[in-house]
């Protein structure tokens, strides 16, 4: 590699790190706060929500990283171009080769690092995650006896203790059970215990109001009734591991038995063609921001911003992604789909780099967009000033 390929890589490489820290720190926050309620819900400590938000980061690295290589592409060569570097060094002789070369180094680089990501780091990542909050949800016994608090246990299942005294004793404790749409009820109870051998919450001294569709209601006293929760503990107990949480030796032979595989077999068979193919997008991010930015412009030339241009194709080409993936859950004939993107796309940007030709927009289309520039600025330099402005 000569000089000059080590100068615009690492010029690359730290363009691309400014660009993933801060977006990668944002994405990640946003997916660790909408876990939150393991802490708030289930009473766990903020040590097991820092646990889990360290877990859930290998689930968003394979995201971030492709657009994260646009942007630090795009904006390094802009600015080579506005410094005149490109400029000369295709005066130099200098063909787009040395320019292309580092860049994809690193995409080549990055293809590697999403896919061990994708196929190893995440799927042990996703397995803990939902052994961790398995645990916390089985700990239900222990954080309904919180007094003063109304906790959701379940769908349509909601428990709050009004106190707690001495020998396990709770006191005001309202019940209200909804799971069956057919009827609804609604306990109170003055007071109770919690037996944990049976799991279940033993109610003494109350009353149920059974509420039908109809409108009607009964209401029947009791001394003692023992509201049964071990169905619902033995449930929040096992970890349901999905396709997406399948390592990629799983997904190519999957267990018949699995109940989730029965239940949808398509998911599967679209998480492994995803798997095979979303490892290669930092290489087509790369070839995208290569063909819009690589090659040396006048200052005068009226052209959008290379980043900009390069975001909108990379949205747009994700959003097929997307769309061919989540298709291929429901039917077979998206999965070809899943293939026929990543490689059209990049035998196009192979292709024009190759002619050494420039991206530009039709004559029609700059003409347009011209004319609706020039039209803001002179909205722009209309617009009324304020006094003493």
């Amino acid at each position: 590699m000569s000089i000059l390929e080590r100068y615009i890589l690492r010029r690359v490489f730290q363009m691309f790190l400014t660009a993933l820290l801060p977006v990668l720190g944002i994405i990640w926050t946003t997916q660790a706060l909408q876990r939150i309620n393991l802490v708030t819900d289930t009473g766990q400590s903020i040590g097991a929500f820092l646990q889990l938000a360290t877990l859930i980061l290998p689930t968003v690295i394979p995201l971030v990283l492709p657009f994260a290589l646009a942007i630090g592409v795009t904006q390094t060569l802009a600015t080579m171009n506005n410094d005149s570097e490109l400029t000369v060094i295709e005066a130099g002789g200098g063909s787009r080769g040395i320019v292309m070369r580092p860049v994809l180094m690193l995409a080549a680089a990055l293809c590697a690092v999403s896919f061990f990501v994708d196929n190893v780091i995440e799927p042990i990542s996703r397995h803990k995650v939902r052994e961790m909050i398995a645990s916390a949800n089985a700990d239900l016994l222990g954080s309904i006896v919180q007094e003063n608090s109304f906790r959701r246990v379940g769908d349509n299942l909601y428990i709050q203790i009004g106190g707690r005294r001495g020998g396990g004793v709770l006191t005001g404790i309202f019940v209200a059970d909804s799971r069956d749409p057919n009827v609804e009820f609604i306990y109170y109870a003055r007071e109770g215990a919690v037996d944990e051998k049976s799991s279940a919450l033993v109610m003494k001294d109350g009353e149920v109001h059974r509420k039908l569709p109809d409108g009607g209601v009964s209401i029947i006293k009791f001394d003692s009734y023992a509201f049964d929760l071990t169905e619902m503990t033995r449930k929040a107990g096992n970890a349901t591991l999905r396709a997406q949480d399948r390592d990629l030796f799983y997904l190519l032979h999957p267990d018949p038995e699995d109940e989730q595989f029965q239940r949808k077999p398509l998911t599967f068979t679209a998480e492994l063609n995803r798997r095979l193919t979303e490892w290669s997008f930092p290489i087509i991010f790369a070839l995208i921001s290569l063909v819009v930015a690589s090659d040396a412009r006048s200052h005068r030339e009226a052209r959008l911003h290379p980043t900009a241009t390069v975001l909108m194709l990379a949205l747009l080409f994700r959003w097929m992604t997307f769309y061919s993936a989540n298709g291929a859950e429901d039917t077979l004939y998206f999965v070809p789909l899943m293939y026929i993107i990543p490689l059209l796309t990049a035998a196009l940007c192979i292709r024009q780099l190759m002619s050494n030709k420039r991206l530009t927009m039709p004559r029609t289309w700059q003409d347009k967009s011209a004319g609706l520039m020039a039209r803001l600025r002179g909205r722009v330099s209309r617009t009324p000033q304020e006094p003493g402005a």
